[in-house]
């Protein structure tokens, strides 16, 4: 088979690339730029583009397929030469369900805890030695990629996103995956320059919900998901809470079992890897001895740094939903300790001044609270501008710190005392360009 790759260089994209190389598959890419770590694992496997940007000398009618990242444009004049070559374009995650369409398909949807619970189930059948193939949204401990897929694996985790599938597919991506057993974590409105309002953002699970094929697995804390497995549905439905749990010296247990994650959301997130792992014949007692070693995800309360006064964590929060969660874990988990929250605006929701306001008391719990954005965030997104008093307003809280430059957030760091005190760093983005670990 012989596969290109428009926007080789996205997350997603250059680990399929690399997955399809390692199955022996004839594999190239095209991109206007690729970055870290993309550019150094695709030069690893040889399947880097000698030539950084778009040309049609890339796509030949010898190609059996093409898969189209979210990055490129639908002017694309790659994507406009496949077009008139009459050749086969997927997006990527119908690609992700042509190579899977014999497998059992497990996909782990909802706002929030996707990538957190898809982690979990892949650690325990990873130490079961349980053959899988997956697809999972950041980079975990024993694996060396994000994307598997191969001929012998009998099911596949994929970690299913409601964001569109390309710039020619608006479909969310999760539609495309045709579950046979499906989760949804909680649903908190995302995404609103593609969900304009709360009730078209819901019926993308509605949809979700509906493909189901065998077992519904959601929590049964979040309301909204609550009224959606009780309408109409084809297949079984399970329910889960958070489980019952006790924390002694700052280390959380269930049922006397040692955990190395903390936190009622991530607790949640346990629990629906362990149903999935249920369903899947795994016993609980399998289940507890291997998620005892689980450490989390790459920038899921990851601990950074740490030594006997203070503790530095980096999140990828970014909804008003992940930011309440993750700073109620850490101020539960460490009830001796203050806490020090920074969160960046950064995704096209939250520099948005109308939905500013879904942040309200978001990160009220905090001892200290910092909120950054960046100028040039706000222009690359073709936003309205927003100004301190309007962030303020919208995280109802007078007390914010707000910074707009990352020489100033970093100067406003190294200033704070940390004494008994632990600090949170959450964003999807890098607060412009800072290496956290060097910090």
């Amino acid at each position: 088979m012989r596969i290109h790759l428009i926007a080789i260089g996205g997350s997603a994209m250059h680990n399929l690339a690399i997955a399809l190389n390692r199955k022996g598959y004839i594999v190239t890419g095209s991109d206007d730029q690729i970055f870290e770590p993309s550019k150094s694992r695709l030069n690893k496997e040889g399947i880097l583009p000698k030539n950084i940007g778009w040309s049609t000398n890339n796509i030949s009618e010898d190609l059996d397929a093409i898969i189209l990242g979210m990055h490129a444009k639908e002017d694309n004049p790659e994507l406009k030469r496949a077009k008139e070559l009459n050749l086969k374009i997927y997006s990527y995650p119908e690609y992700i369900y042509e190579q899977s369409k014999k497998k059992k398909r497990i996909v782990i949807g909802g706002s929030h805890g996707k990538t957190s619970i898809t982690a979990m189930i892949l650690h325990v059948l990873n130490n079961l030695n349980i053959e899988c193939d997956y697809m999972v949204g950041a980079q975990l401990q024993g694996f060396d990629v994000m994307v598997k897929l191969s001929e012998s694996a009998p099911i596949i985790i994929l970690e299913g996103d409601e964001y569109l599938s390309s710039t020619i597919d608006r479909r969310p991506k999760f539609h495309l995956y045709k579950p046979h057993i499906g989760v949804l974590s909680g649903i908190a409105w995302d995404h609103i320059n593609v969900f304009p309002t709360f009730k078209i953002y819901i019926e993308q699970f509605r949809i979700f919900k509906n493909l189901i094929s065998e077992c519904l697995i959601y929590c049964s804390e979040d309301k909204e998901l609550e009224k959606l497995a009780n309408e109409k549905i084809n297949c079984k439905k399970i329910g889960y809470q958070t489980p019952e749990h006790e924390i002694i010296d700052g280390i959380s247990y269930i049922n006397s079992v040692p955990l190395q994650i903390f936190g009622n959301h991530n607790l949640q997130n346990l629990n629906a890897a362990k149903n999935v792992c249920n369903e899947i014949g795994i016993s609980d007692i399998d289940f507890y001895q291997h998620i005892k070693t689980f450490k989390g995800a790459s920038n899921r309360l990851e601990l950074i740094k740490k030594n006997k006064e203070y503790s530095i964590y980096k999140d990828f929060a970014h909804s008003p939903s992940k930011l309440k969660a993750t700073i109620e874990a850490m101020k539960y988990q460490f009830n001796n300790r203050k806490l020090i929250a920074c969160m960046e605006l950064h995704t096209f929701s939250s520099l948005n001044s109308k939905f500013l306001k879904e942040y309200r008391d978001s990160m009220n719990l905090a001892d200290q609270a910092i909120v950054f954005f960046s100028q040039k965030a706000i222009k690359h997104k073709k936003l309205t501008p927003i100004t301190e008093e309007q962030i303020k307003a919208a995280f109802n809280n007078n007390q914010l710190k707000i910074i707009s430059n990352s020489k100033d957030l970093i100067n406003h760091i190294k200033s704070l005392s940390l004494k008994n005190t632990n600090l949170l760093m959450m964003s999807s983005g890098n607060f412009d360009k800072i290496n956290l670990d060097e910090l």
